[in-house]
């Protein structure tokens, strides 16, 4: 069996931290750092915004299945940062659920929501996913999520008044002892 611990992925809610996070993890492991949401970026030569403008969430939902498949089928040691939905891409879940460790960083609505609404980077790098409030949709789309993020977790982190370094300290220490 290959070593979960030479992938680990991170998953979550949007403002989370997994983009600040995996950067830290990858530097602490040694290992390559990749976003998911960047990757889709490159590969379409756009923005999320913009791809999902043209294409509609379904379109940029089978970008993401695309590429998560191909990340879960490698055997590099890497840590993947993904978006948000990652988790509805059930079989690219399962295969990854065996070849990696997988990480579900969490933090209260709250939290997500102050982080969003001060990222300046958001109207770019997450367009709405249901049209409604912040807050709301914050609310209803990570209630609809929660049960995936934890089915595939291997490993839970409270992001919460914590630093990146922190987390991956974390992160780190549960897989030094086989979470």
């Amino acid at each position: 069996m290959k070593n979960k611990a030479n992938r680990i992925l991170l998953i979550g809610y949007r403002a989370t931290g997994k983009t600040a996070v995996g950067k830290e993890l990858s530097r602490m492991l040694g290992c390559p750092f990749r976003d998911l949401d960047k990757l889709i970026e490159q590969t379409e030569g756009k923005d999320i915004s913009t791809i999902v403008e043209e294409k509609g969430w379904d379109g940029f939902r089978a970008i993401e299945k695309k590429l998560l498949g191909e990340m879960a089928e490698s055997d590099k040691k890497f840590v993947l940062a993904c978006g948000g939905g990652a988790v509805l891409h059930m079989e690219q879940m399962e295969i990854f659920s065996k070849r990696a460790a997988i990480v579900w960083l969490k933090a209260p609505v709250e939290t997500m929501l102050k982080r969003l609404l001060s990222d300046r980077n958001t109207p770019k790098l997450r367009p709405s996913l249901t049209g409604k409030e912040p807050r709301e949709e914050i609310e209803d789309v990570y209630n609809e999520r929660r049960p995936l993020y934890e089915e595939f977790a291997h490993i839970t982190v409270d992001t919460e008044d914590k630093s990146p370094f922190q987390i991956a300290q974390e992160i780190c220490e549960a897989l030094k002892y086989g979470w």
